[in-house]
């Protein structure tokens, strides 16, 4: 089944096999959503069973061609689980032609109050993995000839967001991270760039963050004066992993409504 007519359809990724962490729920399910809805065969990683469940079930509905796959995954255990999930795709796929990390967690503190573990869990849960998911899934990105790899990063170290210092920093690396590499890799055909969101409408967002005085501070900033969605996000990604986009890599995209 194809996405809605009102927006772009891309041949190039109909049965293309697509990875993407942290699926369930918010960006990540509109990513395994709109790349199902394409033709692609989606590989998405999570912890939340119940919310994959019923992602699974959505799709299934929608008649889209290949119902995705989900794998159990936490991805702060990079040994156990991550090693696990990956090893699992792998034996199953030969070929890898998108990994998308998206997995990430803004969770709020007070930079005084920072403990050594509180520390390491935001390193972990926000940039460790997606050098580890990265280096495990490339030899597959790798034998597919041609693959884009997205990073998911933020605009909050570029505006600077405060009282989030693990995220923060996680988000400035990898920026870094994408440009080596993209150039490490691209000239066995691995495009790699990232995409920088700014305040985006997830189920979360909307019940922990957006606040009506939040909302009044973002839109002040924005040129676009309304607060973006999460499938506004994926169709970004979904020319980056086209061959639309063929010529693009070592780049990090912006999508915040004008904020920066």
């Amino acid at each position: 089944m194809e996405s809605s007519s009102r927006y772009a359809n891309y041949p190039s990724l109909r049965d293309k096999n697509v990875v993407v962490s942290g699926g369930a729920t918010g960006i990540g399910a509109s990513f395994v959503e709109e790349f199902a809805l394409q033709g692609a065969q989606v590989i998405f990683l999570d912890i939340q069973n119940t919310a994959a469940s019923s992602l699974i079930e959505h799709l299934a509905s929608r008649g889209v061609s290949h119902i995705p796959i989900f794998i159990q995954c936490d991805v702060t255990d990079i040994d156990g689980s991550v090693r696990t999930a990956t090893a699992s795709i792998r034996s199953r796929f030969d070929h890898i032609h998108a990994l998308i990390n998206n997995a990430a967690n803004d969770v709020r503190q007070s930079t005084l109050d920072i403990t050594l573990d509180q520390w390491n869990q935001g390193i972990a849960v926000n940039l460790r993995h997606v050098f580890f998911l990265t280096q495990a899934l490339m030899p597959a990105l790798i034998a597919s000839g041609s693959s884009s790899v997205i990073n998911m990063g933020s605009i909050a170290w570029a505006i600077p967001g405060t009282g989030i210092a693990p995220y923060i920093a996680s988000k400035a690396a990898i920026v870094g991270l994408t440009k080596t590499l993209a150039h490490e890799f691209g000239k066995q055909g691995v495009r790699v760039n990232s995409i920088m969101p700014g305040a985006i409408a997830t189920d979360r967002q909307k019940r922990d963050i957006l606040t009506p005085e939040y909302v009044k501070q973002v839109l002040d900033r924005q040129a676009l004066k309304r607060i973006l969605q999460p499938d506004e996000v994926a169709r970004l990604a979904l020319w980056l992993v086209a061959d639309d986009s063929a010529g693009v890599t070592n780049q990090s995209i912006v999508i915040d409504g004008g904020c920066v």
